[in-house]
C-alpha cells in the first residue's frame, strides 16, 4: 500500500493507515484481520497518537511490527502508512 497523506497533515486532513485484529479481535470486524483506513491527521488540533485508536487494556499493539512501547507508547504519532497491529492477550476458558 503506498502511503498517502492529504492536505499536508494539516486540520482536516487524513492519512491512510493499515490497522489488523487478531488474537480474537477480528470476531469484532466480522472476521476481517486486515483493514486499510482513512484516519483524520490531526484531532483536537494536535497530530493523531495511537492512543486516540486504543484505550483498553489487554491489548498489544505493534507498530511497524515493533512493540508500541519502543516506539513511544500512547504518545507515537502516527504516520501515513504505518500498520498498527492489535493483539488480544485475554484468552475465554
Amino acid at each position: 500500500m503506498a502511503a498517502t497523506e492529504t492536505n499536508g497533515g494539516k486540520e482536516g486532513g487524513v492519512m491512510d493507515v493499515v490497522l489488523e485484529f487478531t488474537g480474537g479481535l477480528e470476531s469484532l470486524t466480522s472476521s476481517k484481520r486486515v483493514h486499510k483506513v482513512s484516519i483524520p491527521a490531526t484531532l483536537e488540533g494536535r497530530p493523531t497518537d495511537v492512543a486516540s485508536l486504543v484505550r483498553r487494556p489487554g491489548i498489544l499493539v505493534l507498530i511497524n511490527d515493533a512493540d508500541w512501547e519502543l516506539e513511544g507508547g500512547e504518545a507515537y504519532v502516527l504516520q501515513p502508512g504505518d500498520n498498527i497491529l492489535f493483539v488480544s492477550t485475554l484468552h475465554g476458558g
